[in-house]
């Protein structure tokens, strides 16, 4: 995963009048932690910061340039407003080239499986260990060709060198299943629910 640069400011205003300030400005406002330093209240800019996220995932890597000095960060946290859908509020962790940190990658089913079969994805991230600039974006997981009764856990996701898988190597993650059972179960739950009334 590529490192983006963002020029962010310093803030020196706080509560929620001061936020509201620095939203109505294009940026959003941040709070950088980590590594025993005192947290650091930061504006993003706000459509570049969108853009990053929307281009690279919430796991890029940012190299922020802030007072003529620049800190490598994740994004841990985004807040985002329930009704109007933009970003409130950015938690980012400082992190240092060669240190390993925990971080869930989105899981990427291809393929298709053999006819007749329906494939039910029952994770849609998996938790690694991994050196913070090589995160990878996915992990694709093949259904191509597929019986129904496979199975595919976590432990069989292929990882990358140096990643270490930290979710539960037994956490079945797809399965394949055939359409008619499938089927079969819904009409079973739809009568339950019906006969519950």
């Amino acid at each position: 995963m590529s490192e983006v640069r963002l020029s962010v400011e310093p803030r020196t205003e706080f509560g929620k009048g001061a936020a509201r300030r620095t939203r109505r400005a294009g940026k959003i406002p941040a709070v950088l932690y980590g590594h025993g330093t005192d947290p650091r209240h930061l504006a993003l800019p706000a459509l570049e910061f969108a853009r990053v996220i929307r281009e690279n995932g919430s796991n890029a890597v940012l190299t922020l340039n802030v007072e003529n000095a620049t800190e490598l960060a994740l994004t841990k946290t985004i807040t985002v407003h329930p009704l109007k859908n933009y970003i409130e509020h950015v938690d980012l962790l400082v992190v240092k080239r060669g240190e390993k940190i925990a971080v869930d990658v989105p899981i990427v089913l291809t393929g298709d499986p053999v006819p007749g079969t329906l494939v039910r994805q029952e994770l849609d991230t998996i938790s690694v260990e991994v050196e913070a600039l090589h995160i990878p974006e996915q992990f694709e997981v093949s259904v191509a060709g597929a019986e129904a009764g496979t199975q595919i856990l976590a432990s069989q996701v292929s990882l990358p060198s140096g990643a270490t898988l930290l979710t539960d190597p037994e956490t079945l993650v797809t399965a394949v299943t055939e359409a008619t059972q499938v089927a079969e179960e819904g009409e079973a739950e739809a009568g339950a629910e019906a006969a519950a009334e």
